[in-house]
């Protein structure tokens, strides 16, 4: 490898870890103070989790911390708890052992089989349950345990308000959400807040409840509960622990394997974060799992090596024990409005402006996962719109048993489709997706389209008479971007009612209307006429 290449991975891997811990200072903060694990947990808790699991995981850099629904996990853990950190550290420890255990086994494949509305609707409620808890610190109270008693109880609490940490909260929520993209580009909006209304606080001499509290030593080790009865008593959080550890890591790993072009390993991933996670229940600090946001940051400052992951925690280190003063009169208010702008964040728009368009039977899973994660329980609320899924799945299957399918593909097509190929040296391909296109097949299509090296034009045939459900739709989308990004024209072929849907979703318009065909022979023409020029 050339000295220049060498030095351009150097480089992007030391502008990725910069980048991916200022977006980690704050979150880390935010994170901490909201579990009852508190600043410091948050933060060296980042440190040593990202470090461990960097060392030790895949090549590539997965940024790893505490992350939003294990947040809000381990803030009713803590909770239920009488917040002994004991018995939490214990749990974390367990999860832990699980999740490394987990990790042995064929576990970590199937969570591409998990339908996306099930995701959407998790995500979506976790967000909302960040937002509604931080509304009581927003305005100088204490956050109470469940979104239920904060919405029951915000009458008195915008009776009783802190003018001052409101009004540091809404200069917070005014810089997060504020800030354009340009700038958010150099200085993320997220640090910016915490650093000026931190500032603004301190002049103003506000009366409002700041971290206060800080250790910048290194943190010592825990001794866990050893008693069998706690250890069975706690093996159900610890799962539920586990299962949030383990589910976010690995879209995280498929969303890096996405943006690299690479097939990182699920169970090296799990096992890495395992151990990483074990770690940090010895010393007292907040478990987490890999990080969308921040590992998405670091790929896209250019970062390609784990090196980053050596970086970001090492960039934390410095920040930690050069501005803890600083950091210990961070108002909790600030807190607070960073962390509704994160709970924001984390709502799946992508599927929300779509939702007048999507099909009803992933309406209702999207609401039963929604609803049940805001207002009863995160694992519960997962397995029952997996189980709903399966269950509705069935029933269109069942349904569609009692009609009459037609022959669509037959031997002269097939015949032709040869002789296409190999008169023009495979730069026109024809791909047929046959059966049934949905959450199940969705993600196991996509793998298929990631090298068609010597293609020109892709004719995508999808002949079956069912819509997409909106897994499918989305896994199209990512086929379309892929095709593209490999500098490949797609052409479609389907039936009027999916290119209907399709265009309704706005998925014609990536494709141009004029490459939408009804049938494979008038699709096969018009590719060979383009071919010409």
């Amino acid at each position: 490898m050339r000295i220049k290449e060498r030095f351009s991975i150097l480089t992007g891997d030391l502008f990725g870890g910069i980048n991916s811990a200022i977006i980690t200072l704050p979150q880390a903060l935010a994170f901490g103070v909201a579990t009852g694990f508190g600043a410091s947990a948050g933060l060296w808790g980042a440190i040593i989790l990202c470090l461990v699991a960097g060392l030790l995981g895949p090549r590539i850099p997965i940024v790893s911390g505490t992350t939003g629904p294990v947040a809000i996990v381990v803030a009713s853990m803590m909770t239920a708890l009488g917040y002994d950190i004991r018995a939490a550290v214990t749990i974390l420890i367990m999860a832990a052992v699980f999740q490394f255990i987990a990790a042995l086994t064929t576990l970590p494949s199937v969570v591409k089989y998990v339908p996306y509305p099930v995701i959407s609707g998790f995500m979506n409620g976790v967000g909302v349950i960040i937002i509604i808890l931080q509304l009581n610190p927003l305005m100088g109270h204490k956050t109470l345990s469940s979104t239920l008693d904060t919405l029951i109880n915000m009458h008195n609490s915008i009776l009783n308000v802190n003018p001052d940490a409101l009004l540091i909260g809404v200069i917070t929520l005014l810089i997060v959400f504020g800030i354009p993209k340009k700038i958010n580009k150099i200085i993320p909006s997220q640090i910016l807040a915490l650093i000026l209304a931190t500032f603004i606080s301190i002049k103003m001499g506000l009366n409002i409840d700041r971290i206060s509290n800080v250790s910048v030593s290194f943190p010592a080790l825990v001794q866990p509960y050893f008693d069998i009865n706690k250890i069975i008593k706690y093996i159900p959080y610890a799962l539920t622990l586990t299962v949030v550890f383990s589910a976010e890591s690995l879209l995280t790993g498929l969303v890096s394997d996405s943006i690299m072009k690479t097939k990182s390993s699920p169970k090296h991933i799990l096992s890495a974060l395992g151990i990483g996670n074990f770690v940090c229940g010895l010393t007292g600090s907040l478990g987490g799992s890999a990080a969308t946001m921040r590992t998405v940051a670091a790929l896209n400052s250019g970062s390609t090596t784990r090196l980053t992951t050596l970086i970001n925690p090492l960039i934390l280190l410095i920040l930690l024990f050069c501005c803890s003063g600083f950091v210990a009169q961070i108002p909790l208010a600030v807190l607070a409005g960073i962390l509704i702008k994160i709970g924001y964040d984390i709502l799946d728009m992508k599927f929300i402006k779509v939702l007048r368009y999507a099909p009803k039977d992933d309406l209702l899973i999207l609401f039963v996962v929604f609803l049940l994660t805001v207002f009863y329980n995160l694992i519960f609320a997962v397995g029952a719109g997996i189980t709903l899924a399966a269950l509705l799945y069935a029933k269109r299957v069942a349904d569609k048993a009692k009609t009459v399918h037609k022959k669509v593909y037959d031997a002269d097509i097939m015949q032709m489709e040869r002789i296409l190929e190999r008169d023009y040296k495979h730069k026109i391909r024809v791909v047929h997706i046959e059966g049934q296109f949905f959450f199940g097949s969705a993600t196991q299509l996509v793998s298929h389209f990631d090298d068609v090296l010597g293609t020109e034009y892709l004719i995508l045939n999808y002949d079956a008479d069912d819509l997409l459900d909106i897994s499918a739709v989305f896994a199209l989308e990512d086929i379309i971007v892929r095709l593209k990004s490999q500098h490949i024209k797609v052409i479609l072929v389907s039936n009027k009612d999916v290119v209907s849907q399709l265009d309704s979703l706005s998925i014609i318009n990536q494709i141009g209307y004029d490459n939408v065909f009804y049938d494979e022979n008038s699709a096969i023409d018009y590719a060979k006429s383009k071919l010409k020029y």
